[in-house]
């Protein structure tokens, strides 16, 4: 239990830093290209960290079957228009904001692990879950009133629908490499997971890149001409990617998921300290309830 916790923390932080960082490129970068950044010079990182843990284990990667490849494939780019979405909900809404829309992640990928890999949860996880998303709501519906109208505004406004949609896409990230991860052989959950990632984010890499290349080329040179931050960015990616890989690989991911709403704390960290935007009191309350979700899907997997 431990670990995949202490993995889903790690990537939480890893993952907001990311983020904080790859919204401050938006201003140099499109939303494709501040989109690849994370994949192309995260690959390099990724492959250190698969070379770095076969040579400390003795071992070498596991083979991986072509099913495995195209479940990593359809994984990482569900992945890629998750961060497209969000990139674009961050135009819409501050930081904060939109990435707790995002987090709504959670309990879509509950239903989408029970429906693909029968996953079950216990009723006190399932309530943590709905108490969390229940905090991303209050948060993001923030100063905008609670009658039916406005609540259907709010959850239909264009950094709403671009969030959950991200939230969906990295749920459905998420059941896909667990999926890959009990398909591929070998017993070392966490070694595997570092494989799975250098595949996915080569991948991800190649379809991103194609895309950019035909729709954005004069971006590609952008995307070079800023490596300094681009690689900050990459790097953190790819620490983030590793942790929630493992994570994955270890623990239910609707689970993983639940605790890693956590990030909110870290976000507004960052939104208030390095993105020097200022949180509202109702946004701070929305992310005592989150964390009081987080506890009950904690006590749920005791």
């Amino acid at each position: 239990m431990t670990s995949w916790i202490a993995f889903t923390l790690a990537a939480a932080l890893f993952q907001c830093w990311r983020t904080a960082m790859q919204q401050r490129l938006r201003g140099e970068l499109s939303v494709n290209a501040a989109g690849i950044v994370r994949y192309l010079y995260g690959v390099p990182v990724g492959c250190a960290l698969l070379l770095g843990y076969g040579a400390a284990a003795g071992q070498a990667p596991p083979a991986l079957s072509g099913w495995v490849v195209l479940l990593c494939a359809v994984g990482g780019l569900s992945q890629i228009i998750g961060t497209n979405l969000l990139i674009m909900a961050f135009g819409h809404r501050n930081f904060a904001v939109g990435t707790a829309y995002s987090k709504t992640e959670a309990v879509q990928a509950a239903i989408v692990g029970a429906i693909l890999l029968g996953e079950q949860l216990a009723p006190l996880a399932w309530l943590g879950i709905a108490v969390g998303v229940g905090g991303v709501l209050y948060l993001s519906l923030a100063g905008r009133g609670t009658s039916p109208g406005e609540l259907l505004r709010g959850l239909t406004q264009p950094a709403a629908l671009c969030g959950i949609g991200a939230g969906f896409c990295f749920g459905l990230t998420g059941v896909l490499i667990r999926a890959a991860s009990q398909d591929t052989a070998g017993d070392d959950l966490v070694h595997k997971a570092l494989l799975l990632l250098v595949v996915t984010n080569a991948l991800q890499t190649l379809m991103q890149g194609a895309w950019l290349a035909r729709t954005e080329p004069a971006s590609i040179r952008a995307v070079f001409a800023t490596w300094r931050s681009s690689a900050r960015v990459g790097a953190l990616s790819a620490l983030g990617s590793a942790c929630w890989f493992s994570a994955f690989a270890l623990a239910p991911v609707a689970l993983v998921r639940a605790v890693g709403q956590v990030e909110i704390l870290f976000t507004l960290a960052f939104s208030r300290f390095y993105l020097q935007e200022k949180a509202k009191p109702a946004e701070m309350v929305g992310a005592l309830i989150v964390v009081a979700g987080v506890v009950l899907v904690l006590l749920a997997s005791r």
